[in-house]
């Protein structure tokens, strides 16, 4: 009885299930080892923790109701969503709400929520619908790739003006999707060295008219000033919007550019804070790690439960525990292109791998920011990390991954390779 309940409820593939919930238990876990610093601000040290506990149900519930819906059906949200992302995303440039330095969060009812959460879902399944219907024997249609791009540069300038890091890991899983897509390589040619271009000419304009803050404030201490805040407004007056989010990009590749090995007696905890405290844990953590509830740098690390939790993974689990986590997300890509490769309908199939491309995509990143081999960006790690719209949205990305999994149509063994054009 218990067991046909459970079968009922937890529909769908069971691997990708058991992904998610071992992710989950590594969550709460570091979440509530992480987060001392809100303890201490809210006088409770479980209160960060209910609360974070709160969401993942939340996100359950939400992923449950989600698999529950034919896989058919989601193509009939997509105008919907495609409005919805435009409107939120033109709002939080006009009046968005500002949160540890960038403007990506919009307040509804008292309700914060960063619109390009929803937006990174409707990329994906705009491009898996329309690769879909423009799919030929041959491959990809030619207009597929322009529909794509121009939706695309839609989506993607509403938000680099504030999350630069977001935009370029989603134009990433684009890329690929067109690639799994069998887009044209001429096509895909052209797109990298236009690509490439601009790449070069956005960081000329950053190294050209951003201000690095750090430097900012050893000139003014030389001059005897005193920075009483980080806010830059203090430190950077009248200057356009575009302009000071340059200012905090060029700071940020400076570091990364500038980083070198230096003795542990002149590292300045006070200038470079989070990559300090991060590679400490990291160097600290040994081979099997300090325990879980037994990190030293949670105290000092900022964002320790959210940017930079995998280095506090690292310290109390060591690098075989880091190791496990990076293997989840690898198990949940290939199992993924397992799913996607048994369906006999390209929709399915592209959005599928195109989620998951996403959620790796941006797991994969968060790990390398917090080993150092990436520049210090505000990535959160996928079902993990401590967060309130991006874990409701991705537990829905994986609930359209087990929804595809239980209701996509399966190719027969006499079937052809490919999926049949939908």
């Amino acid at each position: 009885m218990i067991n046909n309940t459970l079968s009922k409820l937890f529909k769908g593939d069971k691997v990708i299930w058991m992904v998610f919930f071992f992710l989950c238990i590594i969550s709460i876990v570091e979440v509530f080892s992480a987060s001392s610093q809100l303890a201490y601000k809210g006088g409770s040290y479980l209160s960060p923790m209910f609360k974070h506990i709160f969401l993942l149900i939340l996100g359950i519930f939400c992923m449950i109701i989600t698999l529950n819906i034919q896989c058919r059906y989601f193509k009939v949200a997509l105008p919907f969503l495609l409005i919805v992302s435009i409107i939120t995303l033109g709002a939080v440039l006009a009046a968005g709400q500002n949160i540890n330095g960038g403007s990506r969060w919009l307040n509804i009812f008292g309700l914060s929520f960063q619109p390009s959460e929803i937006a990174k879902g409707t990329m994906v399944l705009a491009t898996a619908q329309i690769y879909s219907v423009l799919q030929t024997d041959n491959g990809a249609d030619k207009n597929a790739f322009k529909w794509v791009m121009g939706l695309s540069i839609a989506i993607l300038a509403l938000i680099c003006g504030e999350n630069l890091s977001t935009a370029a890991l989603l134009f990433l899983v684009i890329v690929m999707m067109m690639f799994i897509g069998r887009t044209p390589y001429s096509q895909l040619g052209k797109l990298l060295g236009v690509v490439t271009l601009l790449g070069v000419a956005v960081i000329f304009f950053i190294m050209a008219f951003g201000k690095d803050v750090n430097e900012e404030k050893k000139l003014l201490a030389a001059h005897n000033v005193t920075v009483v805040s980080d806010d830059k407004d203090d430190l950077f007056e009248k200057r356009p919007w575009f302009l000071k989010r340059a200012d905090t990009w060029k700071t940020r590749i400076d570091k990364f550019m500038n980083s070198k090995d230096i003795p542990p007696d002149s590292v300045d905890l006070d200038k470079d804070a989070q990559v300090s405290y991060a590679n400490i844990a990291i160097a600290s953590s040994n081979v099997i790690g300090k325990g879980p509830g037994n990190s030293e740098q949670r105290d000092f690390l900022s964002q320790a439960f959210s940017d930079f939790i995998y280095a506090i993974i690292i310290e109390e689990m060591g690098i075989i525990g880091a190791g496990g986590v990076a293997f989840l997300y690898i198990i949940l890509l290939f199992r993924t292109a397992k799913i996607a490769n048994q369906c006999e309908n390209n929709f399915p199939a592209f959005l599928a791998m195109g989620l998951a491309l996403m959620l790796v995509t941006q797991a994969l990143f968060n790990m390398c920011v917090a080993v150092g081999l990436a520049p210090v960006t505000g990535q959160p790690l996928p079902l993990i990390s401590k967060g309130g719209t991006s874990t409701v949205i991705n537990c829905v990305y994986i609930g359209v991954i087990l929804s595809i999994s239980r209701s996509a149509k399966k190719r027969t063994p006499a079937a052809n390779a490919q999926p049949a054009a939908v």
